[in-house]
């Protein structure tokens, strides 16, 4: 669903993506696009519990309850928003078996794996040049100029 808000003489479109609304780039842009998407999908993971729940499927919990077992101090009610959120993101894949017991498994999808080593990679090259890092300025408690 798309909306157009009008004031005065401008105008803003935004389309409806779940239960949140999300502002539309005024021209098609592929590459406004892009952004637009990382960004959702950016604020998904850096949530509190967004990339320890990924990283914890990736390393073999499927099921909820071992991710809650998992994921120390994270509620049940949390969790629940939290995989229906990734999921909605395109990050994990929920497969519901179907049977009399509910039996339901999460799985990183391709864009999830590719995501959280991107993550990893990154934390590499944090520990490679935390030296360095460390030796500037907004590390050592010093104003910036």
């Amino acid at each position: 669903m798309v909306e157009t808000l009008r004031w005065g003489h401008r105008q803003q479109q935004y389309a409806l993506e779940g239960e949140r609304w999300f502002p539309m780039s005024g021209d098609d842009d592929e590459e406004q696009r892009a952004r637009d998407i990382a960004l959702r999908v950016f604020a998904a993971v850096s949530t509190k519990w967004g990339l320890r729940v990924m990283e914890e499927i990736g390393a073999g919990h499927h099921r909820f309850r071992a991710l809650h077992r998992a994921v120390d101090g994270i509620s049940y009610k949390m969790l629940t928003q939290t995989l229906r959120e990734l999921e909605n993101q395109g990050l994990i894949a929920r497969y519901d078996h179907g049977t009399a017991n509910p039996r339901v498994d999460y799985s990183l999808t391709a864009a999830g794996t590719r995501l959280v080593a991107t993550v990893h990679t990154l934390c590499d090259w944090s520990r490679t040049h935390l030296d360095r890092l460390l030796e500037a300025p907004a590390h050592r408690g010093e104003p910036s100029p």
